[in-house]
This record gives C-alpha cells, structure tokens and sequence, in this order.
C-alpha cells in the first residue's frame, strides 16, 4: 500500500517536472533516510558538544589568569577567523595521520570521520558561543558580584552560580543564532565522506540527474532543523526571562 501511494506522489510530481523517482528504489531510498538519520545525529552531538566548549573557553577568557587567558584569545582568533571546511580538512588529513602514525591501539585509530566532524564543528561553533558568553558575563551588574562576594563567593562559585546563569539569559539570543548556523554547517560533513544527507544526496544525483529535486529535499529539511531550533529558543527566552530587569 504504502509503495503504491509513493508510486503516485512520484507520478504527480513528475507532471510537474519534478523527478522524485529515486524514492521508488529501495537502495536509493534507505540511503537517503539513513544520510537524515546521519544528519540528525551530528546536531544532537554537536549543539551540547559545542555549548559546553564555548563555556570553558569562556570561563578562560574571563578568568583574569593570563595563562588562561591568552591561549584562549588566540585559540579563538585563529578558530574564527579561518573556514570551517579548511579545519575540517587540517584536523582530518593532517591531525588525523599523525594520531594514526604514532598511536598504536589495539583497535586502530578511534576517531573515524564523523567523530572529527562532530569535535571540529563543536569547536568552531563554541568559540563563537564562548564570545557570546563572554559579553553576557561583562554585562552583569557590578552590585550583583559585589553582593555575591559579601556572601563569601569563592571564583569558581560566583562564575558557576552567577556570572554564568545571568550570562546565559543575556546571550541567549546569540546562542541561539549561533546554534541555528551549527545545523547547516554540519553539511560539510560530507566533504570527508560521512554519509550525511549532504552526500547521500550527491550519491544518488550522479546517478539519476535529479540535482534541483535533492536539493528542494535537503532545503525543506535544514529549513525544518532551524526552525526547531528557533522555536526552542525562543520558548527558553520566554521561560528565563528575569521579570523586571531593565525597567
């Protein structure tokens, strides 16, 4: 039943010029839903992954100790200020052959393509997060830490139970965009041939011709991610906004 139906989406499409019979073949198909799964998982590792780097860089960036602080800046100018996919590709055909060379494990080298994907994403993306936060923490009111300290606030315990949770309520926004560009940038997975949907799509076009009808697929669905994204931020905007602040 379910082949039938497809049969006749297809055949309705195709009135239309749209060639969608990909999806008719078994192989084909699976493949394709297999790249989304891909696609799927590279997101829910990366949004954490890369919040939790952008708040220990942050937490370096603000500590005061320079011996933190200046491999933090500079590990964040350089990080920014070059192409993910240049990364992407220093990490994985450089890095990647150094590990493999000189460490011997009983199991080879654990960091497969999709593993590297995910660190240098997380990483790419954390700096920016780690700006973001970096901001939030500097706008917090002077009074708030002064009262925190009366308190007998230790460093670590005014970051942690302070500085951070206000932070994060004043860049959430940021973040938030910041996440909504980590989703589409995980389509550079596919430049190291992790079977994302990226290219699992550009597998089947070879083969069929059917560019423009993968890539309306593949728009409708990054388009569907970010604006899950965006409804989840904007609901957290809502249930952490500070009554009062600023008025």
């Amino acid at each position: 039943m379910s082949e039938t139906l497809l049969a006749q989406a297809v055949a309705a499409l195709r009135a239309v010029g749209l060639n969608y019979a990909f999806v008719l073949d078994a192989g084909e198909r699976s493949a394709f839903l297999r790249g989304l799964g891909v696609t799927l998982q590279l997101c829910l590792l990366t949004i954490p992954a890369s919040l939790a780097a952008g708040v220990l860089i942050a937490a370096a960036l603000t500590s005061g100790r320079a011996w933190l602080v200046q491999p933090a800046r500079a590990f964040v100018e350089l990080t920014r200020n070059t192409p993910t996919l240049v990364q992407l590709y220093c990490a994985f055909l450089v890095l990647n052959m150094l590990i493999t060379q000189h460490v011997k494990l009983p199991g080879g080298n654990p960091l497969t393509p999709f593993v590297w994907v995910v660190i240098v994403v997380s990483l790419h993306k954390g700096v920016f997060h780690a700006e973001a936060l970096r901001a939030g923490i500097e706008a917090v009111p002077r009074v708030t830490l002064e009262a925190a300290r009366s308190l007998g606030f230790s460093q670590r315990q005014l970051l942690s139970r302070v500085e951070l949770p206000l932070a994060l309520r004043f860049a959430l926004p940021s973040l938030v965009n910041n996440l909504v560009d980590l989703v589409k940038m995980t389509a550079v997975a596919s430049a190291i041939a992790v079977g994302d949907v990226t290219y699992e799509s550009i597998m089947i076009w070879t083969q069929r011709d059917n560019v423009l009808e993968l890539l309306l697929l593949i728009l409708v669905f990054f388009g569907l991610l970010t604006w899950i994204v965006s409804l989840v931020g904007r609901w957290l905007e809502e249930r952490w906004r500070m009554p009062g602040y600023g008025q």
